[in-house]
């Protein structure tokens, strides 16, 4: 369990990062023959092969925010979102891993026209950062969820004032008191309803 906001919201602030991070590189390499030359390299990067990863990674950043500055309910949700977030990087990144051939296939023809791969794909380290990265976010949020109860409450000014708060009430004598008025706006009562 991870006990404290600040440390779960840190972690994924980092992991969202990385899988932004690891999303960019070339993930595969492949070549093509052309009428014009021979060889023509083509190189993937992460956000063609697998688009999702970085827009996944958005919402695992837009999560760890969410939960430093939302009440108990949204925390949790936000939290949710950031781990289902971190399962699609990596699924993201399983998709390339079990078929490397169509994306592939999809940047040689926008690269150079041509849809027959005249080499094997080679897949580089990436994919498998960017599933690691992505295992890694499910964990933390998970751990987060677990010791979600005994983080602190914080200063209450996103919660809704609960009934047993006691209000501040209009004044029952005639002579207006500016201060008075203000506070009993602030706890939701009319201040000139006696008058």
């Amino acid at each position: 369990m991870i006990r404290s906001r600040s440390r779960a919201v840190v972690a994924l602030l980092l992991l969202g990062g990385a899988a932004f991070a690891v999303s960019a590189p070339v993930w595969l390499r492949t070549t093509v023959a052309t009428a014009l030359e021979p060889e023509v390299a083509v190189e993937v990067p992460g956000t063609t092969a697998s688009p999702v990863v970085s827009a996944a990674a958005f919402v695992v950043l837009a999560g760890a925010l969410a939960a430093t500055l939302a009440g108990r309910v949204a925390r949790w949700v936000a939290l949710v979102a950031a781990g289902l977030a971190g399962a699609t990087v990596a699924l993201g990144a399983v998709v390339v891993l079990r078929d490397a051939q169509a994306p592939a296939v999809s940047a040689a023809a926008d690269a150079a026209g041509v849809t027959t791969l005249t080499s094997p794909v080679e897949v580089t380290v990436w994919p498998w950062l960017t599933l690691a990265v992505g295992i890694s976010v499910v964990v933390v949020t998970v751990l987060a969820v677990l010791g979600l109860r005994s983080w602190s409450r914080g200063d209450g000014r996103h919660e809704r004032a609960g009934a047993d708060q006691v209000l501040p009430g209009p004044r029952t004598d005639e002579t207006p008191d500016a201060q008075a008025d203000w506070d009993a706006l602030s706890g939701g009562t009319d201040p000139s309803a006696d008058r």
